[in-house]
């Protein structure tokens, strides 16, 4: 149960209640988020529009290539134990199901490319013990990466961390089969 008051999809503003419909009924995280921020839509709705534009360099705003970060995104979801996350697929052009769904769990097991692998470790750095990201990580990071591009990874890598751990916060997030 939700940590925040839900409302009625019947009440949600324009834009919150197209969220909500447009999830169908199967994607119960994503209509109970656009419930969750009917108190202040405007943030969720800045928020994506900031987030999905960078993720998927639609408009060109990014550096890294789509297929990157949703590389990063789906291990930052297991990391963060988010079913919803994790089963999201934002770049299916770019990323097997069988990447999305097991490679990412499993990094060191899938012919994943070096600037994919140290993406990778960055995200579980990130997620899990971020002090433990010393000069040396920063090193090879070089190595695989301008310093635009660490900058975007981090802030995209942070976003997918913190977003995730909100919804477990919440409990906006399926931590168990509805059914």
């Amino acid at each position: 149960m939700s940590r925040i008051p839900l409302p009625d999809p019947e009440t949600l503003p324009p834009a919150l209640r197209k969220m909500h419909d447009e999830a169908g009924p199967s994607n119960w995280s994503a209509r109970h988020v656009a419930r969750a921020f009917a108190q202040h839509p405007d943030l969720l709705e800045r928020y994506l529009a900031f987030y999905y534009p960078f993720h998927t360099n639609e408009g060109a705003p990014g550096r890294l290539e789509p297929r990157l970060k949703e590389l990063v995104r789906l291990r930052i979801a297991t990391l963060n134990g988010c079913k919803t996350c994790k089963a999201a697929r934002l770049d299916p052009d770019h990323v097997t199901e069988q990447e999305a769904a097991l490679a990412v769990d499993v990094p060191s097991g899938h012919p994943f490319t070096p600037r994919e692998r140290a993406a990778l470790r960055l995200a579980e750095r990130m997620a899990e013990d971020h002090h433990a990201i010393d000069d040396a990580f920063v090193r090879e990071l070089r190595r695989h990466f301008s310093e635009a591009e660490m900058l975007e990874l981090m802030m995209m890598a942070g976003q997918y961390v913190g977003f995730g751990r909100m919804l477990a916060i919440l409990q906006l997030e399926e931590v168990s089969c509805p059914i």
